[in-house]
């Protein structure tokens, strides 16, 4: 009986693999979306020269809106106690147009509302001990080093709202419209400068105190 010839023994090429696997990383790095958190999109002021006496603060009290987040993250709202943050955006609103003490610039402000914003500033401002008007307003937020950063956040997205709403009712938008304006588009242009015209986003952030308190 004739003996069988050792035949080879079938072997899966190998060679391409690497190759292969090469081809799918490069796949996969162009055609994933990475994404990148660019944080708080803030302008901060230089740093103080130490050799320079601090300015002057010429602002009337009822002008600034003061907001203070201690290190057990308790919120002092203008001397008051405030356990809801999110209460915080409908009092700034308040605040930004209350039109106590108007001069002619803030007049025209108010003149340029549509009537439902004119009849929230009727019905919620005008009161002497609070803002002068848009132009004068500002808010003042001080946090301590012991801050939670979820609350830092909370308040400042307040704030924020509160701007965001005065602007998109003034020109008839919703706020989410608003903050989706493309400013590269005349129209949308239009309607950002037109929003923000006479109404300063007035935000003063102090740097933080140490923990405490």
């Amino acid at each position: 009986m004739a003996k069988k010839k050792n035949r080879p023994k079938a072997e899966v090429n190998s060679g391409s693999m690497a190759d292969i696997a090469f081809l799918l990383l490069i796949f996969f790095l162009v055609t994933t979306t990475i994404a990148n958190d660019k944080g708080i999109a803030m302008l901060l002021p230089p740093k103080p020269d130490p050799n320079e006496p601090p300015p002057e603060v010429t602002k009337n009290d009822r002008n600034i809106f003061k907001i203070l987040a201690n290190s057990q993250d308790r919120l002092l709202v203008e001397d008051e106690p405030l356990t809801d943050v999110t209460e915080l955006k409908e009092m700034v609103k308040m605040f930004v147009v209350n039109f106590g003490s108007p001069d002619a610039d803030d007049i025209d402000v108010y003149n340029s509302f549509p009537a439902p914003l004119k009849s929230y500033v009727n019905a919620n401002g005008k009161l002497p001990a609070s803002s002068d008007g848009p132009g004068e307003a500002i808010v003042s937020f001080k946090a301590d080093r012991g801050t939670s950063y979820e609350l830092y956040m909370a308040i400042l997205d307040q704030i924020n709202g509160a701007y965001n709403e005065i602007y998109a009712e003034r020109v008839g938008i919703t706020t989410d419209e608003w903050r989706t304006l493309d400013r590269k588009k005349p129209e949308d242009s239009d309607k950002y400068n037109r929003g923000r015209e006479g109404i300063p986003r007035g935000i003063s952030i102090a740097e933080p105190t140490q923990i405490g308190g």
